[in-house]
């Protein structure tokens, strides 16, 4: 019998290549997508799994309120996972780990950047084992001077060599303890963890003021035992917060306890993050990489699903369109005994065998087009994870899934169909008359009109980020890292650039307002001794003279820095929302502020007096409202832009690496344009812009496929209707009307549907940033415009076909 229905089912294929090749090629492009999407879900969701300890690895992070301003921090102070480990038995063990910038790696005579390491405990490996393939597998980081490399770095700085040959050889740096002993030699960190290094140096190596639970400096994690809470866990943190950070706050400021600093509408909270949600739930200030988001998530596991469903939709309406040529068949398998499950038998047999087709085909596309969607999605998906047991199990599934899902519907449909009614031709089927077909294509478009509202949004948002009025100038802005390999030539080399023709302006300038890495904050008090309750925590930027102007910001009130009054040593420019929190409005000059920075700074307040106000500019990403910030004379030396006139930039970068070079001892020439590290805060926004766009058009371009399809067998079943209309007087455009206009009202409902949803949907993802544009209602126009536009167009060749045929050739055997 099963070889009956497969002979059956073939005979059926073969015998209707075009109706085969549409529902093939529409399940094939559906299943394709399907896997591709995915690859990326699945690679999201799959972060850090890779540690058999992910379940009980915790980040130490805190969410910290002062005077109006809130962080929200995934780091903590240095003492913090010591005294943990210390005080609390359920922590098992702690590894804390501490960025000072990139550094420099000699290479024969050359220097190589690297910006992906870490200082690290001698602990790292107790909670992140990575893979020792040669050297100390327990302890290698136990003393200074010590580090551990990644194989690729291992190749990069020794060759192609046996590695334990490499274990015990030195790398010099341009760190203050200049040579490292490399102890251990690790396979590279799998890329889905939430941060990879190439390099680990000693702990032991930093300088720093240890023993500082008010600064936050340092991520740190923490390993429970099995039998321990984190929830519970987190219920000691206001305790520890009153034994040690509460004492250090009373030497320095007014405080009596943290209660009453909290009724002053403060807070200071520290709790744990599970490793596993880093990844997607985590966009804090010093996150150790750039984070995934679970929005995206969702949206691209419901988009997978969705152009799945649209593809087995189309399965389902051509299926029950194209029931009429086979309703004789089915008469005349009744009259001769076959039962309806075997008639349901035979078209699922059917449908799972187009499944099988689309299957095959949609996974060597998604074969062929995985290097095009690495691009898209920047990631690096390999032909070979295809071959993974969840993968092939999932290929088994998908065809006898979407089999049954496609073909359940149109097997009962056909198999009712009563043998005496359609013998006489009686089978009644137009198409406004079946209301699931006619609410299929509705979902279709729906949920395609619902991509392209989200498709316009995304473009426009990530257009308005690039044209909104941010407060400086990013373009033809010249930056220079790595500025310490020069040691005491900084100057000469500034001066040096800035004789050169072309270049406008220069400045050093450590602090820049396009990421992260640019946040110094500080608390600030309007009282000489300083009090908990009349705070405020604020960015303090050191900027020379030139910084401003160079960026073109705009000073409203007061002057900038000069050398020329010896006073600036303590002067200070504020931003308008710092002075707004500060209750400065109506006479900002001269009012002074005290903070623990500047010249000098210990354990005393330090004044300072305001001599400026420079208007609101964005210094973080868009996402975020503007903070209070506040500049202070000096050198942010370690890097240094350069403003360029508008002309021939290669020629200029060749002068300026050329001076580089003979300067820097070796030290390699790193730069970018300011415009390019503004883009780059957005580069997800990009991605997920123009994945939203591509699968966009191929669910449209599915759901046409399907429109065509029902267009061809409407305009067939109808044709003897056209003929007499024809003969009637009718003309072709009345004709092509009534053709279309059908489908036309679907697609108009659909509309309808997808416009409140569309709205919704993204005004929720809009509510991620502080700056934003306003959904209008051209853009729901478009989008529903387009739909329609485009359906016309899918349709009008059939209904076009349908009116200019002879009328006597369709009406010659009545």
């Amino acid at each position: 019998m099963v070889k009956n229905f497969l002979l059956t089912a073939w005979r059926n294929l073969r015998n209707n290549k075009a109706y085969a090749f549409l529902n093939i090629s529409g399940l094939a492009l559906g299943i394709t997508c399907f896997i591709l999407i995915g690859h990326y879900v699945f690679d999201e969701l799959s972060y850090d799994r890779w540690n058999q300890m992910a379940d009980r690895i915790y980040r130490v992070d805190g969410d910290i309120k002062f005077g109006g301003d809130e962080m929200h921090l995934a780091v903590s102070s240095d003492p913090m996972g010591p005294t943990l480990k210390k005080d609390y038995p359920q922590v098992e063990q702690y590894v804390r780990f501490y960025s000072s910038g990139p550094v420099l790696i000699k290479k024969g005579d050359q220097f190589i950047e690297e910006n992906n390491v870490s200082h690290a405990d001698s602990t790292l490996l107790q909670v992140f084992p990575f893979k020792i393939l040669a050297g100390d597998a327990l302890h290698p980081l136990d003393g200074p001077n010590k580090v551990i490399i990644s194989e690729t770095t291992a190749k990069k700085y020794f060759g192609s060599v046996d590695l334990d040959q490499i274990i015990g050889k030195t790398i010099e740096t341009d760190k203050a303890s200049k040579f490292f002993t490399v102890t251990a030699i690790m396979k590279d960190i799998p890329r889905n963890s939430h941060f990879t290094r190439d390099c680990f140096f000693s702990m032991q190596n930093v300088r720093y003021k240890w023993g500082n639970f008010l600064s936050n400096n340092f991520t740190t994690y923490i390993v429970l035992r099995k039998d321990a809470s984190a929830t519970e866990f987190n219920k000691g943190f206001p305790g520890f917060v009153n034994k040690y950070l509460l004492p250090q706050a009373q030497a320095m400021i007014q405080i009596k306890s943290m209660d009453e600093f909290e009724k002053a509408g403060n807070k200071l909270v520290y709790f744990l993050t599970p490793m596993t949600s880093i990844h997607l739930h985590s966009n804090k200030v010093a996150e150790m990489d750039a984070n995934g988001n679970i929005q995206y998530i969702y949206i691209f596991s419901a988009v997978a699903l969705f152009i799945l469903l649209i593809a087995c939709v189309n399965f389902m309406n051509l299926s029950t369109a194209h029931a009429s040529n086979r309703a004789k068949e089915v008469g005349v398998r009744k009259v001769l005994g076959t039962e309806k499950s075997g008639l349901v038998y035979q078209f699922l047999t059917e449908s799972t065998l187009m499944a099988i087709g689309a299957t095959v085909l949609g996974v060597a596309l998604a074969m062929i087009l995985l290097p095009y969607f690495n691009d898209l999605a920047a990631k690096s998906y390999s032909r070979s994870d295809f071959f993974s047991t969840r993968w092939i199990s999932l290929f088994i599934c998908i065809p006898v899934i979407v089999g049954i899902l496609a073909g359940l519907y149109p097997a009962f449909y056909m198999s009712a169909f009563k043998p005496i009614a359609v013998l006489k031709g009686k089978l009644q089927g137009s198409f406004n008359k079946n209301s699931l077909r006619s609410s299929l294509v509705v979902f279709q478009f729906a949920t395609s009109i619902l991509l392209i509202i989200g498709a316009i949004v995304v473009y426009n948002q990530l257009k308005y980020i690039q044209t909104k009025n941010i407060g400086f100038q990013k373009d033809q802005v010249l930056i220079i890292n790595g500025m310490n390999a020069l040691g005491k030539g900084k100057d000469a080399f500034k001066n040096e650039i800035s004789g050169l023709r072309g270049v406008m302006a220069s400045s050093y300038t450590g602090y820049l307002p396009v990421n992260y890495s640019s946040r110094n904050d500080n608390t600030f008090f309007k009282d000489p001794v300083p009090d908990a309750t009349r705070g405020m925590n604020m960015q303090n930027w050191l900027i020379d003279e030139e910084y401003i102007p160079l960026l073109g910001m705009e000073i409203v009130k007061g002057r900038n820095f000069s050398k020329e009054y010896g006073t600036d040593s303590t002067g200070l420019i504020l931003n308008e929302e710092a002075v707004k929190m500060l209750g400065f409005e109506k006479d900002p000059i001269n009012q002074k502020i005290y903070g623990f920075t500047g010249p000098g700074a210990d354990d005393v307040a330090t004044p300072f007096h305001v001599i400026g106000v420079v208007k609101n500019f964005n210094y973080a990403s868009l996402r975020e409202k503007v903070g209070p910030l506040g500049f202070f004379f000096g050198k942010a030396d370690w890097v240094t832009s350069f403003k360029m006139s508008a002309g021939d930039s290669k020629q200029l970068l060749a002068q300026i690496e050329s001076k580089w070079k003979s300067m820097a001892n070796g030290a390699p020439f790193s730069y970018r344009f300011l415009d390019q590290a503004f883009d780059d805060m957005y580069r997800t926004e990009q991605r997920v812009g123009k994945i939203a766009l591509t699968f966009s058009f191929i669910a449209i371009f599915i759901a046409c496929l399907g429109l065509f399809g029902l267009a061809t067998f409407i305009a067939e079943r109808r044709t003897k209707e056209i003929g007499i209309r024809k003969v009637l007087g009718a003309n072709v455009p009345g004709i092509i009307g009534m053709l279309s206009k059908d489908f036309i009202k679907l697609v108009c409902i659909a509309a309808v549907i997808a416009f409140p949803l569309g709205y919704y949907l993204m005004n929720k993802w809009l509510q991620d940033f502080s700056f934003r544009i306003n959904m209008e209602w051209w853009m729901f126009v478009l989008a529903g415009g387009s739909a329609i536009v485009i359906a016309l167009l899918t349709i009008s060749y059939q209904a076009i076909r349908a009116a200019l045929m002879n009328p006597v050739r369709s009406l010659r055997t009545e």
